[in-house]
């Protein structure tokens, strides 16, 4: 096992895995290095570990074991930081998966073009058409977001993300809860940690 895969292969937890779905894990975790590499979240962590900390949400915290399930958590934003390599996840993955990947992510960034009005109410609907299992690594990806929110250094993109949380995530998880249990025990976490977060908004409101 190549070392440098070998906390992403953990994390995937591709040991109880066939042999099929074990190279096509490996496949996963070597696209991820590359298509991640170089790129930043906000507060300036390296983006990987945003996608490794969903498919450990997913794995840990939503008793999801499923391979297909965890490679999308793996490569959810693959896309949305660097859509020129879609050939290259076509070439390792297969269509299906970059064509699952093109759904979980925003029309504006797999156009390469700033976000114009009228953007979010297409991501917004386009979020409300995917699959289950689509839906599930979105909510774990907003699990994630929230609890990394209070390290931005952008108050005003936290109160935007809340602000998102309450107006369409957490309707959309309650509305979908039903559809099996770990969108349920994915709602009742993202609720969780919205209610977290948004304590923690109003002690740092108050020191202000």
């Amino acid at each position: 096992m190549n070392a440098d895969l070998t906390p992403i292969l953990t994390t995937l937890g591709i040991q109880d895995w066939c042999r099929e779905h074990q190279a096509h894990g490996r496949r996963a975790a070597r696209l991820a290095l590359t298509v991640y590499e170089g790129h930043q979240r906000d507060q300036g962590t390296p983006y990987l570990e945003h996608p490794v900390a969903v498919v450990r949400i997913l794995r840990t915290e939503l008793s999801v074991s499923e391979p297909t399930t965890l490679t999308l958590g793996l490569l959810h934003d693959a896309l949305e930081v660097a859509p020129h390599t879609a050939d290259q996840i076509t070439a390792g993955l297969g269509e299906a998966f970059t064509d699952r990947l093109r759904a979980m992510t925003p029309d504006h960034r797999l156009q390469q073009r700033a976000k114009h009005a009228g953007d979010d109410a297409a991501w917004r609907s386009k979020t409300t058409t995917l699959d289950a299992t689509g839906l599930l690594v979105r909510l774990a990806d907003r699990v994630h977001n929230l609890r990394d929110l209070q390290h931005s250094p952008d108050a005003a993109r936290r109160s935007r993300y809340l602000l998102a949380l309450a107006d369409f995530y957490l309707p959309l998880a309650d509305a979908v809860a039903h559809l099996y249990p770990p969108l349920a025990a994915a709602r009742d976490l993202l609720r969780a940690e919205c209610t977290r977060a948004e304590g923690h908004q109003r002690e740092v409101a108050v020191q202000e």
